[in-house]
């Protein structure tokens, strides 16, 4: 057929052309592709193994290095530059396993769908290095390149079939028959080599846009946190004549300021409680936001809440319900010392400190721009172990700068003026980012699948 077929609307619209002449897949999603490709399974086209190399050390094993989980889903390309763990396998084993350049690794396991088939392929020849547990260790034959196959495999169509195929409510994991079956748009060999060449250079250069970009939201973030401690700390008049705090990490600060401890300016300093998940009840038709870690930012205001709860868990004791204003602190795990502002009442989870600060001597919104300039301390009086633990007896003594009410009112509203304007030019920065992540996408799935024609722009 010589028709070209109808361009997805999501396909890159640069410079690029479809191939002179197309012809029915047979597979639906497919659709068209160049007359001169091949619709194949994989396992005409390559060699699929499933790891069972695990991470654990048998005494009179061979030892050698993993190439695990992480290393893959974290990176698209396999060299000797990362550090592998150390681990034994059978003699077995390491003739199954060892890694070549051109073999593709996929995730096979994960506890979100959207996480399997995650493709990487090895650069190089890895002698003792093996392909370990939850992934599948694919090699490519003869009319198949590893790099190609790769970009195959994160692309949309492709890898929506492995995602679709994999199976679990918890946790996912994919067979390797669905792997061996899945279909693949296969051109001629070398028609694969300057595809995955056009696409290195093309995604490279989104790459570094997008990593520009990144180091932009960092300076800007920077720029907002200098301007939250110069104004907390120093106030808004620049002529008003400063007095050494006694703090060392407070440094001076206007002279009719004074410092207290936080505790004598709050009403409450009390942790969550996870009402018990056993009890359905607590979650049914829930009208109470409930928050965790993973509801705080770098931005002041909390973000979306982990779950709603019932009003009977308050009200029964399996929850605490914290006011409007005030300021949540993670002070249990990873993300310890991480401030947020309650913009409406809710509830929160044990590893949550909440700060309900006395209205007639502190401004809300200014305790939580102190807070939120406290983070680093925050941090760093948290004990350095597995699980950072931050106490409330430590949070209620920090040393807290107070100026007279109208004072706090003027930071504050500076504060919001200054940080939205910050925060609008983030939330473009990011929107472009994601054009651009989504323009790579949509390119890498136009090319590995013959909906552009790149053979001319390759070299």
């Amino acid at each position: 057929m010589s028709e070209s077929p109808t361009v997805p609307a999501r396909t890159p619209r640069r410079r690029f052309k479809p191939y002179p002449e197309y012809r029915d897949s047979g597979v639906e999603w497919l659709g068209a592709v160049p007359a001169g490709w091949e619709v194949r399974r994989l396992k005409t086209i390559a060699t699929v193994r499933l790891s069972n190399v695990d991470k654990k050390s048998v005494e009179g094993e061979e030892p050698v290095l993993l190439c695990n989980y992480v290393d893959v889903y974290y990176n698209d390309r396999i060299t000797g530059r990362i550090e592998f763990m150390a681990a034994t396998a059978t003699r077995e084993q390491v003739r199954r396993f060892s890694l070549r350049a051109g073999d593709v690794l996929i995730t096979k396991d994960s506890e979100s769908w959207t996480d399997i088939a995650v493709p990487a392929v090895v650069e190089e020849d890895l002698p003792g290095v093996l392909c370990g547990y939850h992934l599948a260790h694919i090699r490519p034959g003869r009319t198949c390149h590893g790099a190609f196959l790769s970009r195959e495999f994160g692309a949309v169509g492709p890898r929506d079939q492995f995602q679709l195929a994999a199976n679990g409510i918890t946790r996912f994991g994919l067979g390797g028959d669905a792997i061996q079956t899945g279909s693949f748009a296969v051109p001629p060999v070398g028609e694969q080599r300057l595809i995955a060449t056009f696409l290195d250079r093309e995604t490279g250069r989104i790459d570094e846009l997008v990593a520009k970009k990144e180091r932009l939201i960092e300076l800007l973030q920077e720029k907002r946190a200098a301007l939250i401690t110069r104004a907390v700390t120093k106030g808004l008049d620049p002529s008003a004549p400063l007095k050494d705090s006694g703090v060392e990490w407070l440094g001076e600060m206007p002279a009719h300021w004074e410092v207290v401890v936080l505790k004598r300016r709050t009403r409450r300093i009390q942790a969550g409680v996870t009402p018990p998940t056993g009890e359905e009840r607590y979650y049914e038709d829930g009208a109470i936001p409930w928050y965790g870690p993973a509801s705080f930012s770098d931005d002041l205001p909390l973000q979306a809440p982990t779950k709603l709860i019932a009003e009977s868990a308050p009200r029964e004791g399996a929850a605490r319900v914290f006011d409007a204003g005030s300021c949540m602190i993670v002070t249990i795990g990873a993300t310890v010392g991480k401030v947020a502002y309650m913009q409406c009442a809710g509830s929160c989870n044990q590893q949550i400190t909440c700060v309900s600060f006395d209205g007639r001597r502190v401004v809300p919104k200014y305790g939580a721009y102190q807070l939120k300039r406290l983070e680093p301390v925050l941090r760093g009086i948290a004990p350095s172990t597995t699980l950072p633990i931050l106490d409330q007896t430590e949070v209620g003594y920090l040393p807290f700068a107070v100026p007279s009410l109208p004072e706090q009112r003027a930071i504050a509203d500076y504060l919001d003026r200054e940080t939205a304007r910050i925060d609008a030019l983030v939330a473009k920065v990011r929107e472009a980012i994601g054009l651009l992540k989504e323009y790579r996408t949509a390119l890498i799935s136009a090319a590995v699948t013959g909906k552009i024609d790149v053979r001319g722009l390759a070299a």
